[in-house]
């Protein structure tokens, strides 16, 4: 390509940037892709099963490969991944998709060894698995409501403020209107529909979002002039004004990085050394592959095992792909409009993002409204409406999973089935009304800023969750002392780490790290490893200084005892907590109704056709002492109604044994060797683009 046609060609792209884009065509095209989501949700929702607990959280364990690959990578991929991968992309390189790569790998582990530990356990959600291997109530409510705050301040904070920056820069309209709309077509499908109807929408939304990016992709590498360009004119990526009056930039603020092509970095000043990528990068992996409840629901829901190996190997194809996508769109992006993209100077920085210093956060939205034609602009914004939906809509069913069975179940442990399906749909419902809240509060922050928060906070906070599951899994002398305070106490560490951040605010390239180096100092990587090692010593040595639990308690739930064939004896403890005695059972509370209004509630929730279960909340408590003491086989109607709840409690888990067991069904030979094939062909393409860019 001619060098002074492609000067003048990002030239007069640059006269571009900055004005949003909002023709006719693009309308169309965002109006008509809304409305292919609300069609494609009812559809949904109306043709599948919703009103059991396996039907709602589990879509009825019938799920295909197919469909458990893409939905959760659907899931899986926001606009976080959009801004944030893009803008790292054009400051630092290629390193950032490796992040992606490390995930992979767990995905893996996940399928085979993870996943059907919590097959043999019947759980659907992992606190759950964490009670039945420990028999604590307090780590099942202690790791719900940690999960449910990581939820709501990561994943729904961060898809909320990225999505509102990118919209404002494309979609020249109120923000909060534009979220709201989005909210409301995600809120009418999820709340009812189920994993069912989520995971079939979030394979459209993923078809979307790969259309629309291999588009971006291909307009980007043609306007730069491909690959072996866009290695040539990265290096010389610089914004043309690097001071202001007296004022001088500093180099390393604004010249690209000469390590930006390799992902192993120097481990003392890369931004992200290889050893904090190989240890740090992949102890967070851990968490987010096996031990977050998103991901793991999805695949719980699998028709087999092999269904659900199959679509652990799809979803990690489909994780190849960010790097070309995001990344290096991004880096094209800082070569096409260094000045926007690269910019040191206060005002200008002021001038196009609204920050003093570094809008790399704005590689996206720039590369989208600067190389694409009408129409397509409207498309690629769909594609991120697109990421935008589906990351919310993940979150929203595994909360309302996570609420339902851990917490709502502790409060009212009589819950009919009916009563816990409501329960979640309301709890949904809340959700989406947190969402709208924050939706003011997070605009205001800086979305580049809230990145990096986000990967300190997934580097203090994961660690010490992904040890405790590591060692429930695999270690058989872990105990539930050694389980809860070790929890507990890496919590904390992390937590301290992570309040110091936010207080002291993020480091920049001319003021360098406020924070104090005795607490900030070591890299959120390297601390991310070292919190996982502290987790890990802390619940050995309080194992070791305590009780163990016997292996008849064990079996079915550690690696080890994964293939015994007697029965496990389930561990009961006395609860720590009391139940609340005014709300354990209101008279009439979510009960029966003859009233139009009530009928139309329960079509759409799926729950019309649903019978009446022996103990309804419409009876009295002493009709429910009575009638759970018959179903208990005991004449003892004096029983306590919380010895009853204990025992109700073990009785729903003896009849949770219709999840189907994957072990226990045969499998193809032939489609058992295609998949082994397939995850060492994986394994082959991921050592190879390691060693490609290392």
């Amino acid at each position: 390509m001619d060098p002074q046609k492609n000067n003048h060609s990002v030239t007069s792209n640059q006269d571009t940037v900055g004005l949003s884009i909002h023709s006719t065509s693009d309308t169309l095209v965002v109006t008509s892709y809304l409305l292919l989501v609300l069609f494609f949700g009812l559809w949904a929702l109306l043709s599948h099963r919703r009103g059991t607990v396996k039907d709602f959280f589990l879509a009825g364990q019938n799920l295909p490969w197919w469909l458990l690959g893409i939905s959760t990578f659907s899931a899986n991929i926001g606009s976080g991944h959009y801004m944030g991968l893009a803008g790292i992309g054009a400051t630092s390189g290629i390193a950032a998709g490796a992040l992606e790569w490390n995930t992979i790998f767990m995905l893996c582990i996940l399928g085979w060894i993870f996943v059907p530990i919590y097959n043999k356990a019947e759980v659907v959600t992992l606190p759950e698995y964490l009670k039945k291997r420990f028999g604590s109530f307090r780590i099942q409510l202690f790791s719900s409501f940690f999960s449910l705050v990581v939820y709501i301040f990561s994943r729904i904070s961060m898809e909320i403020s990225f999505g509102a920056m990118f919209l404002k820069m494309i979609w020249d309209t109120d923000i909060y209107q534009t979220m709201l709309v989005l909210l409301t077509i995600t809120g009418i499908y999820t709340i009812t529909g189920g994993l069912t109807t989520v995971a079939y929408v979030e394979t459209l939304q993923a078809g979307i979002m790969l259309l629309g990016s291999v588009l971006l992709m291909i307009y980007a590498f043609r306007e730069v002039g491909g690959y072996q360009a866009l290695v040539k004119k990265y290096l010389h990526a610089i914004p043309s004004r690097t001071q202001q009056g007296n004022w001088t930039a500093k180099p390393q603020c604004y010249m690209p990085r000469q390590d930006a092509f390799h992902i192993f970095r120097s481990f003392s000043s890369g931004d992200i050394p290889w050893p904090g990528l190989i240890l740090g990068a992949t102890v967070v992996s851990l968490f987010y592959g096996c031990a977050d409840q998103v991901s793991v629901q999805r695949f719980l829901a699998g028709k087999s095992r092999l269904h659900m190996q199959g679509g652990c190997l799809l979803c990690g194809y489909l994780k190849l792909l960010p790097m070309f996508f995001m990344v290096m769109p991004g880096m094209i992006s800082r070569i096409l409009f260094p000045d926007q993209v690269a910019c040191v100077v206060p005002s200008e920085c002021q001038k196009f993002c609204g920050r003093r210093s570094s809008c790399s956060a704005l590689a996206y939205p720039v590369l989208v409204i600067g190389v694409m034609p009408a129409g397509l602009q409207g498309f690629v914004l769909s594609t991120v409406c697109a990421s935008i939906m589906s990351s919310l809509t993940s979150v929203f069913n595994s909360s309302s999973a996570l609420f339902t069975l851990n917490i709502y179940t502790w409060i009212r442990p009589l819950a009919t089935e009916k009563e816990l399906m409501i329960a979640g749909r309301f709890f949904v419902i809340i959700l989406l009304a947190v969402t709208i809240v924050w939706i003011p509060t997070i605009e205001m922050v800086s979305s580049e800023a809230l990145f990096e928060y986000m990967q300190v906070l997934k580097s203090c906070l994961t660690p010490a969750v992904a040890a405790v599951f590591l060692l429930a899994v695999f270690c058989n002398r872990v105990n539930e002392q050694g389980a809860f305070w070790g929890l507990v106490l890496g919590t904390a560490i992390g937590a301290f780490r992570l309040l110091a951040e936010f207080f002291y605010g993020p480091s920049t390239c001319e003021g360098g790290r406020v924070c104090p180096t005795l607490i900030c100092g070591l890299h959120y990587l390297y601390f991310g490893f070292f919190l996982f090692l502290v987790t890990l010593l802390i619940t050995l040595a309080i194992s070791l200084a305590t009780k163990p639990i016997s292996d008849v308690h064990l079996r079915g739930l550690c690696w080890s005892l994964r293939n015994s064939r007697q029965r496990r004896v389930s561990l009961e403890k006395e609860m720590r907590w009391k139940m609340f005695p005014s709300s354990t059972f209101q008279q009439g509370m979510f009960g029966e109704t003859n009233t139009c209004l009530w009928k139309v509630w329960d079509l759409y929730c799926g729950l019309d056709a649903q019978g009446s279960t022996k103990i309804g909340p419409e009876n009295t408590t002493e009709e429910k002492r009575k009638a759970t003491c018959e179903q208990m086989g005991s004449s003892d109607t004096s029983v306590s109604l919380e010895t009853l709840a204990r025992r109700m409690a073990s009785r729903k888990s003896e009849e949770h044994q219709e999840m189907r067991d994957w072990s226990d069904r045969p499998e193809s030979a032939f489609w058992r060797r295609a998949v082994d094939a397939s995850g060492v062909l994986l394994f082959v393409l991921l050592i190879f683009v390691h060693v490609y860019f290392a």
